[in-house]
């Protein structure tokens, strides 16, 4: 037992160095190269232009790839902790797919106003509608207390029933309205500044003590219910309070650059594997998040002939994650 602290400890230190490299190579890529000693120099700012490529051009979208990828797989980890499932995500259950809805309402609402991250009415559209989904998914599924099966078979139908709704929204939208939302649905950094990064930054660290203080419940909802009762925890209240955690990380996600897929699914389960823990890790995971993400950023911007929106990749990443995950989830029983 006493070899697990320091394995996962290990896998967070080598997830913090992939990390660093992955950043310092993206940083260095793209139709002005540098190499890691020149984006180093660039990076204390005495490189002069390659100074203002990194920090200004670059930089952004390297720290909304780490911040976002950690803010989701956070979430992801919640909810898989919570349902005890590893389909327990906020992209399965539906909690983005609602955030997704209501940007799409904020935007039509204001009468074509372009979707941005950042903007005011996208991002209280994203948590609006990623609490009201969040609810209604918790209503429907609560029969004398909430099981994790019932809650993600609810969230899978609620996710259809939202596609529907979101589909129906782009068609009675204005023509440059509703590309410029499908577009940016399709999930991308390709737009990040340091407006929309620094906001994002500050959410995340103020969610941060709500997560430490909910991880000590948390830990208690594992053991079951019951148990938890018993340890002086209230059930309901304190997983309704660790749900808004979520979908509060989620819909600021989904408000800045667009629904990301797989990401909050894949990075907690593999940081547990790594980590051989028996619950799901927070720190390994918020670490596995940001490289997952980082890392399909730079194979969206540098693996084909043409950039493409980061939430490309993560389908595809994630569709083959999913299908191993179920493939061995039907070997194991």
């Amino acid at each position: 037992m006493t070899h697990r602290p320091v394995r996962s400890w290990l896998v967070a230190a080598g997830l913090l160095a992939g990390i660093v490299i992955l950043s310092i190579t993206a940083l260095g890529m793209g139709d002005y190269p540098l190499n890691p000693a020149e984006v180093l120099v660039a990076l204390t700012g005495g490189g002069g232009f390659d100074s203002t490529v990194v920090l200004q051009w670059r930089l952004p979208r390297i720290t909304a790839a780490v911040v976002f990828g950690t803010a989701l797989a956070l979430s992801g980890a919640l909810f898989q902790t919570l349902t005890r499932n590893p389909l327990g995500s906020p992209d399965i259950i539906g909690f983005s797919t609602g955030a997704y809805t209501g940007v799409l309402l904020a935007t039509v609402g204001l009468g074509g106003a372009t979707v941005a991250g950042g903007a005011i009415g996208t991002s209280l559209g994203a948590l609006i509608g990623g609490l009201g989904t969040a609810l209604i998914v918790y209503l429907l599924a609560y029969r004398d207390g909430i099981q994790g099966f019932r809650l993600i078979v609810v969230g899978i139908g609620i996710t259809a029933a939202l596609h529907a709704v979101n589909s129906w929204i782009l068609l009675r939208a204005q023509s440059e309205t509703a590309m410029g939302a499908a577009i940016w649905g399709a999930g991308s950094l390709g737009l990040t500044s340091w407006s929309a990064v620094l906001p994002a930054i500050g959410i995340v660290l103020a969610v941060t003590p709500l997560l430490l203080l909910a991880v000590r419940p948390l830990r208690q909802l594992e053991l079951g219910d019951d148990v938890a009762a018993s340890h002086g925890v209230r059930v309901e209240p304190t997983r309704l309070a660790i749900l808004g955690i979520g979908v509060l990380l989620t819909a600021l996600v989904t408000a800045a650059t667009g629904p990301i897929a797989f990401v909050a699914l894949a990075a907690p389960q593999i940081a547990r594997l790594l980590a051989r823990s028996p619950g799901i890790p927070l720190v390994n995971s918020a670490l596995m998040g940001a490289l997952v993400l980082l890392g399909s950023d730079l194979i969206a911007q540098q693996a084909l002939a043409q950039p493409i929106p980061v939430g490309m990749v993560t389908v595809v990443l994630g569709g083959g994650y999913l299908a191993a995950l179920l493939a061995y989830q039907a070997r194991k029983d």
